[in-house]
């Protein structure tokens, strides 16, 4: 399902990186899960990676996130990148405002200037009354809410997605689509999104890079990114069918 909604660009200028991997290669023992990757996520741009199960998309996710140092080639990354994995990973001992408090364990705040950052996050997200709550409690598209006010809350240059909307509902996936576009839109972070999904690679993004068998055979620009499309619109057709004749479907 495309995503239908406006959103205020950002500029089109050519951004600075917010990371970039060069010439990455990476192994797992004798297994070469990485050959030769070469990606770039500028500031306020949103960057798609697809492919298929087992091509490498999270092991780059992991490289750029620093939880996989051992590779060849260059990565470059401006401050600590943010990750939101598919499953919320809340704490479910820790009330909610305190899972997004977590995201601020590597800075130097104060408790007052943490808790009042937390609480902006969460309105932010439109979870401020949901502060107190257990994580049990929650449904799923208000506890991957609350892993995304707990990515942002330390401010980050670069947010990774790890397939973050895979498990929700149709309805509730556009609703955490216009969530992030806002997000993205206020604070101008760049954005590496790995997805199985074509079409919301196609809503979302400004570039859809696609991997297979650890190498980048693809790389398309959208040109008019995250403007409102009809169902059937010839140029989303065309994309997807670009990017599904590259992954062999």
């Amino acid at each position: 399902m495309t995503a239908v909604f406006e959103v205020t660009e950002l500029s089109s200028e050519p951004a600075t990186p917010a990371a970039e991997l060069t010439a990455v290669t990476k192994w797992y023992g004798r297994n070469r899960v990485l050959d030769d990757v070469s990606l770039r996520v500028g500031q306020g741009e949103i960057v798609a990676l697809v492919g298929r199960s087992g091509s490498g998309k999270s092991t780059v996710l992991r490289v750029l996130s620093g939880l996989a140092g051992d590779h060849d080639g260059e990565r470059e990354v401006l401050g600590a990148p943010a990750v939101a994995f598919q499953e919320p990973r809340l704490f479910p001992w820790r009330s909610v405002r305190e899972n997004v408090r977590y995201g601020l364990t590597r800075t130097k705040l104060s408790k007052a200037e943490a808790f009042s950052r937390v609480d902006r996050a969460l309105d932010e997200v439109g979870l401020a009354d949901k502060a107190q709550a257990w994580p049990l409690t929650l449904s799923g598209g208000q506890a991957q809410r609350v892993s995304l006010a707990r990515a942002l809350v330390a401010e980050p240059r670069l947010v990774l997605l790890d397939e973050p909307f895979g498990a929700l509902d149709a309805l509730t996936r556009l609703s955490m689509h216009r969530l992030l576009l806002n997000l993205w839109r206020e604070h101008a972070f760049g954005v590496l999104l790995v997805t199985h999904d074509v079409d919301e690679a196609i809503s979302l993004a400004d570039t859809v890079l696609v991997l297979d068998e650890g190498r980048l055979v693809h790389t398309l620009r959208i040109r008019n990114p995250r403007k409102p499309h009809g169902k059937h619109d010839v140029e989303t057709e065309n994309y997807r069918g670009e990017l599904l004749a590259q992954l062999g479907v």
